[in-house]
């Protein structure tokens, strides 16, 4: 309304002079708005430091954990002899010779036959005896070959054996049952009902047993190629590589260059964080000041982050390793590490973990005390900006509202005077038409 009769009556540019005072009056807003602009790059902050922070807790919490410290590594000379490990395991060296490996039980019958030739004789039932109690029997369906296969392979059977047939000229074939278990045990005989040979009889290849030989007239059996805890946490495994004769050598040893990089990752991790704050704590004599510069909150983390390298007796990280350089950070050793750890695996463990209260949890109890999303004091500070991001921001939501009251008050009392002021023109020109039409005196 405004715009469309500015200066009509007065003259002046009356939407310039409202754009003028309305700057005047959002002042104290713009000031809002700037404040909430670095109450945000503060809190983006925090939150950046809040996630490294819960970071390093989180690998700190891992490292104080006795089981943490139990890992082991395992190898063998031989391709064909595998090894695993259990927690339960221990740092040993053992010389393993394959002495025999486990086979599945088989029967290859003489006789060959067409598919649906009938093998079974009189019966359509084939008899499987095990050795190790009664004798079952399979009905076959129509008795032929084919049918012989089948039933021998139906799951609802439970025969736990393998049939095929191999072709070995044209439209005859010759049966080949197994077991699908390896050992002595898997043993078994399939005969017609009657007891008499299926297929003129069949070439057996007796299933067996795998032996190993440790060394010192020890040996050990297994029905399958697995040796599980052949000693304590230790198993051995035959692969398809394996024959007899086979000699490997065994390794189970700690895993040294293992922890060394979980601890070199838990001081990078620290010094991240440390290195972080300092950057956002800067106070600014050389250059811009940084986003934390006033959070004591901050400063006080990085200190008790570097004081967990104090350790109560007297006894230095600095033989394990770990020392605070001139930078205030802190340098990891790897080699005297190593060297400790090979030296002392339960002592080096003591100076980490929890139930000594070492270094990996006393950064832990340290980084989840700021961390924590419960009770952290990071947390909190976060929960209390945004807090006040919020208020601030329904704090200007309230003077946009007020300064658009504000305009259009402004924009009446501009319009009402321009009425006004052409009104009084109006009044002015007609009386000065009055008067120009008086009629003049003569001297």
């Amino acid at each position: 309304m405004a715009a469309s009769i500015s200066g009509l009556a007065s003259g002046m540019d009356t939407a310039t002079i409202i754009d003028q005072l309305m700057q005047l009056e959002a002042a104290p807003q713009n000031r809002l708005k700037s404040r909430v602009s670095s109450e945000k790059l503060v809190l983006s902050s925090l939150q950046a430091l809040n996630k490294t922070t819960a970071t390093l807790a989180t690998k700190a919490e891992a490292l104080a954990k006795d089981t943490a410290w139990t890992p082991l590594t395992s190898s063998s000379s031989a391709a064909g002899v595998g090894v695993s490990t259990t927690s339960s395991a221990s740092p040993r060296n053992l010389t393993v010779t394959v002495t025999s490996v486990a086979k599945t039980h088989q029967l290859g019958y003489a006789d060959a036959a067409g598919l649906s030739d009938v093998v079974t004789g009189a019966s359509t039932l084939v008899r499987l005896d095990r050795f190790d109690g009664s004798p079952v029997e399979i009905e076959t369906g129509d008795g032929t070959l084919q049918g012989l296969v089948t039933a021998i392979n139906d799951p609802a059977n439970d025969t736990g054996l393998s049939a095929t047939v191999v072709k070995v000229a044209d439209g005859q074939y010759r049966l080949l049952v197994e077991s699908k278990a390896t050992g002595t045990a898997s043993d078994f005989d399939l005969t017609a009902q009657d007891g008499s040979p299926l297929l003129g009889g069949a070439t057996v290849r007796a299933g067996s047993d795998a032996s190993i030989d440790l060394g010192a007239g020890i040996s050990a059996s297994s029905s399958t190629n697995t040796f599980s805890e052949v000693v304590p946490g230790v198993t051995i495994t035959l692969g398809a590589q394996a024959t007899v004769g086979t000699v490997s050598s065994v390794s189970v040893s700690r895993d040294v260059a293992g922890m060394t990089a979980k601890v070199k990752d838990l001081v990078d991790s620290l010094n991240a964080v440390v290195a972080e704050i300092g950057v956002k704590t800067a106070g600014g004599a050389t250059g811009s000041a940084g986003p934390l510069a006033g959070d004591g909150g901050a400063r006080q983390l990085r200190s008790q982050l570097l004081d967990t390298i104090r350790t109560d007796g007297g006894t230095s990280l600095a033989s394990y390793g770990i020392q605070v350089n001139r930078d205030g950070r802190l340098d990891f050793d790897e080699a005297a590490f190593k060297a400790a750890y090979a030296a002392d695996p339960t002592g080096t463990a003591e100076m980490f973990t929890t139930a000594s209260d070492g270094f990996a949890a006393r950064v832990a109890e340290v980084a989840k005390g700021a961390s924590d999303s419960t009770d952290g004091t990071l947390s909190a500070a976060i929960t209390g900006r945004q807090s006040g991001i919020d208020r601030m921001e329904d704090s200007i939501d309230e003077w946009d509202r007020r300064l658009t009251l504000r305009r259009t008050a402004l924009e009446r009392q501009f319009v009402a005077l321009e009425t006004a002021l052409s009104q009084m023109s109006s009044q002015s020109n007609w009386l000065a038409g009055q008067l120009a039409s008086l009629p003049s005196s003569s001297s």
